[in-house]
């Protein structure tokens, strides 16, 4: 395979850079956590937001809203 010219390079960086891909979070494969959590969690948020109809955010916010409400 041949190496790009610096001719080449430069239109290439200036398509890619007018054209920049369309991502839909929809389909992605991996989600990207902003804490880690083990699997054993997850799997548990993901099972009682399946069986409460509720977002993974909904009950990680219910969760907290009950552990504060223990607190006080």
């Amino acid at each position: 395979m041949s190496r790009m010219t610096e001719e080449e390079t430069n239109a290439f960086d200036d398509f890619v850079t007018n054209n920049p891909p369309r991502v839909d979070p929809s389909k992605a494969r991996h989600i990207t956590r902003m804490v880690a959590l083990d699997d054993f969690i997850v799997e548990y948020i993901y099972s009682q937001s399946i069986a409460n109809h509720k977002t993974p955010t909904e009950i990680i916010r219910d969760l907290v809203k009950e552990k504060l409400m223990q607190s006080v």
